[in-house]
């Protein structure tokens, strides 16, 4: 998975955009959408990359805005509308994969 940038992270070649793909996004009012992504194959190696926006974390189903809140511990399981959502576990997980997120 790539954020933006027209080079393979695996060999240096070239991207060409090679289809898209949906993704789904919760988001902090409990709703849920579709986002599409880019996918892009390099012209060298032949593996398929993501191209990933600021908003979405790579192998996450929350945005990015809801995550980051969790991290600065503006969002905890004793904040109102938040109080079961996301569950209490996936706030721990979260937190304790931080240097990986950010």
């Amino acid at each position: 998975m790539i954020k933006g940038g027209t080079t393979c992270p695996d060999c240096g070649g070239f991207l060409k955009y090679y289809d898209k793909v949906k993704r789904m996004l919760r988001t902090k009012s409990r709703l849920t959408y579709f986002v599409e992504l880019r996918r892009l194959r390099c012209v060298i190696c032949r593996n398929i990359h993501r191209e990933i926006t600021d908003d979405i974390f790579p192998y996450k189903r929350y945005e990015a805005e809801l995550i980051r809140g969790v991290l600065e511990e503006l969002i905890t399981s004793d904040t109102l509308g938040y109080e079961d959502f996301p569950a209490e576990k996936t706030m721990l997980r979260w937190r304790s994969q931080e240097k990986q997120l950010l």
